[in-house]
């Protein structure tokens, strides 16, 4: 069963389409990590599932309420602790336990710290286990592994293995080998959509985003 399905897509940036045609499924247990150079529309993409942004063409189909979002921003409340920030996070999703969180991110030891005095690696860190309190089985990740040291990504590795297990799904941009050979890769590159010039579009997008 595909729990999230992109059909003849088409994706713009600025008001110019960056990407096009594009058509893929991510099934239950299922992970794919989208690949391809900077600037080519992965963010784009990306925002434009998670609801941020309206797609040019195309249709997304997806159960209701079912995607967890996480974007550059680590999403937390600085002057509350660890622990506090999952559990404002756990109630925004109705969800209730986190200590499976804490400990499958390496977060127990830092439960009582505010979040303002962890490092860039352990603010991460916390960011992503906000995935595992939402209970929502389709996970959009931009850059997930950005601060993160090789213990970390492969903790982070092992989350997604987990939640692939229990028959959710992730989409992943990034550039680093995250290990999870059980992967699919799709690259980018062949929907990257042509100069407006070449395209079209000219004369119908305002040249401060060129």
């Amino acid at each position: 069963m595909s729990l999230l399905a992109v059909e003849d897509l088409c994706v713009s940036r600025g008001g110019l389409p960056v990407l096009e045609g594009l058509s893929f499924a991510v099934r239950a247990g299922e992970a794919l990590v989208l690949r391809g150079p900077n600037g080519i529309g992965k963010t784009t993409l990306l925002r434009t599932l998670a609801g941020l942004q309206p797609p040019l063409a195309g249709r997304i189909s997806m159960p209701p309420e079912a995607m967890a979002y996480a974007a550059h921003a680590d999403g937390l409340k600085s002057t509350l602790t660890v622990a506090e920030n999952l559990a404002f996070w756990a109630a925004v999703y109705a969800t209730e336990d986190i200590e499976p969180a804490l400990e499958r991110m390496n977060l127990r030891g830092l439960r009582d710290r505010a979040a303002m005095s962890l490092s860039a690696g352990q603010k991460r860190r916390l960011g992503l286990a906000r995935l595992l309190v939402t209970g929502r089985p389709v996970w959009v990740l931009d850059e997930p592994t950005v601060s993160l040291d090789a213990a970390s990504v492969a903790l982070f590795a092992e989350a997604v293995r987990g939640h692939l297990a229990t028959g959710g799904a992730a989409l992943i941009a990034t550039h680093i080998d995250l290990g999870l050979t059980e992967a699919r890769l799709l690259d980018l590159g062949p929907f990257k959509a042509p100069p407006p010039e070449a395209g079209g579009f000219k004369g119908q997008f305002d040249e401060a985003f060129l």
